[in-house]
């Protein structure tokens, strides 16, 4: 059975969970291509060699060139800080390696498009970190929209709101500082994915980005607390999405609405094993929302459990990026998410921050 190294710069949040599903995608997906935990990246010497310990891997640097350069590293995992995503992703391009980059894509939009050409100029595997559009649920919603099962999309309403910042006395950390790990940097990317997965372009936007609570003890405030956003997508239908960190109560609110013409469908996050589906054409006193669980019917979800309604988890959705991001090393195809989609992504927080500025409705420019 075919391996490969693999190379993950950063071992802390996103960095152990990719870990994690590279030790256990081969068992769950029975992949082809089987991944080696080969070197672990980090700010130190000695919290790599922790992370090394931990997790599984053969061997720690505190350098990502060292990484990079390897030849035992076959594939390259970036879960590092935003500011790193593009010169170590253009290095291993140069070096024929695949990559997958978790999101944003890069610091800014001319990073990120410029990881899109050193990307397709190599020719090689690039693919970014959208977990959440995973779920079997949200899977089986774009099937849905896709076959036409609500008909044509009329409207969408999408936010991702957390509370981690909604006490003012929270103190700042790197977290406060910097546009790309702001709100429309953090938590904006992943609902703007979904809407471009499930109803396709953005054709221009309205925004508001603002930050509520502008100090806090240690330091200032640099970056955005929360964001509104009105959208027109390409194939008419209307939108709004709201991004927040202070959004108080809420823990994991990345949910939608979509409204078509011949019905609608409803998901939250906080019920991730569940999607509302509403049938225009059911009978009158039966008509109404019903809740779906999802389970072995329902895409990805048979390789974790047999069950109906028993659940998949955060952890998951990784392993399913995992699986993805083998299959396209193994088949040379590109899966998507892309470095491309990734950059689609930027392109429309760009167009919000210059609308948010200007008062203006702003047209998502071209690539």
């Amino acid at each position: 059975m075919a391996q490969i190294g693999i190379g993950i710069l950063g071992g802390g949040y996103m960095g152990k969970a990719h870990a994690v599903a590279m030790s256990a995608v081969g068992a769950v997906f029975n992949t082809a291509l089987r991944p080696r935990l080969e070197m672990v990246c980090a700010s130190s010497q000695a919290s790599a060699e922790r992370y090394r310990g931990a997790y599984g891997f053969e061997r720690a640097t505190d350098d990502w060139r060292v990484l990079v350069n390897d030849p035992k590293v076959g594939a390259i995992i970036i879960a590092s800080p935003q500011e790193t995503h593009r010169e170590v992703a253009e290095a291993a391009f140069a070096l024929g390696k695949p990559v997958f980059c978790e999101k944003p894509l890069g610091a800014s939009l001319a990073d990120s498009a410029a990881m899109v050409a050193a990307a397709e100029a190599s020719g090689c595997v690039n693919m970014v970190g959208f977990n959440y559009i995973r779920t079997p649920a949200s899977q089986f919603a774009r099937k849905l929209i896709a076959d036409g099962e609500i008909g044509d999309v009329t409207w969408f309403r999408g936010e991702h709101t957390e509370d981690f910042y909604a006490d003012p006395e929270a103190p700042a950390t790197w977290r406060t500082t910097g546009d790309a790990n702001g709100t429309m940097g953090d938590l904006a990317p992943h609902m703007i994915n979904a809407a471009l997965a499930l109803l396709g372009p953005v054709d221009r936007v309205m925004a508001e980005v603002e930050t509520v609570h502008a100090s806090r003890p240690g330091g200032e405030v640099t970056n955005d607390d929360h964001a509104q956003m009105m959208c027109r997508f390409e194939n008419g239908a209307m939108g709004h999405m709201y991004f927040s960190r202070v959004a108080t109560g809420r823990k994991m609110g990345y949910a939608y609405e979509i409204t078509g013409t011949k019905g609608a469908i409803r998901f939250d996050q906080e019920d991730q094993n569940a999607l509302w589906f509403y049938r225009m054409d059911e009978p009158e006193a039966t008509r109404g929302f019903r809740k779906i669980l999802t389970g072995p019917a329902h895409p990805d979800y048979r390789p974790f459990c047999q069950g109906p309604g028993h659940g998949t988890g955060y952890q998951d959705q990784i392993i399913i990026e995992a699986r993805d991001f083998l299959s396209a090393i193994e088949t040379g195809e590109a899966v998507w998410p892309t470095f491309r989609n990734g950059h689609d992504v930027n392109r429309v927080i760009a167009a919000a921050m210059t609308s948010s500025g200007s008062k203006t409705w702003q047209e998502i420019k071209a690539f």
